[in-house]
């Protein structure tokens, strides 16, 4: 029959790796709602993923391995006739709290303010490309202009504000061009209601 130490070590190496991975994705979510707090977006072709649905995937995944940890904890104290105990973490809990609040207010930002992402075409030299987040609220609205580098992150690098929550881009009342220089971006409004400024760009440097 195994002693408790030869039962002890299978059962602390699975904790382990279920903690390590835990752990990572809430590390990894935190880095996304960093991210998000900051503007920052991650573009895949057509796909337009912002901070906090990143950061809400990266929870959820957490929050999985912690059900599957506990169920196999529980599995084991049955199977060894014994239980361990474990010191909650203070500093995990603190940011595990943090995170999920910072992630909570960015989805409630774009919720709230119904705001919608537009990856723009055609696509720059490189790995240069060019996204657009509208939103309105009431009877104001706006608009922030991406600039997409390597591996899709997307940082905002130009906004503008229109009347009555106008939305150029879904209104098709813009013009996007590549010169020399980089991305140009033209908005209009519709005649009534105006859109300011109109002229955005970036370039790829």
């Amino acid at each position: 029959m195994p002693t408790a130490p030869e039962l002890s070590k299978p059962r602390s190496i699975v904790e382990k790796r279920l903690d390590v991975a835990a752990r990572g994705c809430l590390l990894f979510s935190g880095v996304a709602a960093a991210g998000g707090i900051f503007g920052y977006l991650l573009v895949w072709g057509w796909v337009v993923l912002p901070g906090w649905v990143i950061s809400a995937v990266f929870l959820f995944t957490a929050l999985l391995i912690a059900v599957i940890r506990a169920g196999t904890r529980r599995w084991l104290d049955q199977d060894s006739g014994e239980a361990l105990r474990r010191r909650p973490s203070g500093w995990w809990a603190a940011f595990t709290v943090v995170t999920i609040v910072c992630t909570g207010l960015l989805g409630f930002g774009d919720v709230a303010f119904e705001a919608r992402y537009t990856a723009l075409t055609p696509s720059g030299p490189g790995f240069c490309g060019a996204v657009v987040r509208e939103d309105s609220f009431l009877f104001a609205g706006g608009g922030e202009l991406y600039a997409v580098g390597f591996g899709g992150i997307a940082r905002p690098v130009s906004s503008w504000e229109a009347d009555d929550g106008y939305r150029p881009i879904d209104s098709g009342t813009y013009e996007f061009t590549w010169t020399t220089d980089g991305a140009r971006l033209e908005v209009h409004g519709n005649g009534h209601d105006p859109v300011w400024p109109g002229l955005h760009g970036f370039d790829c440097s």
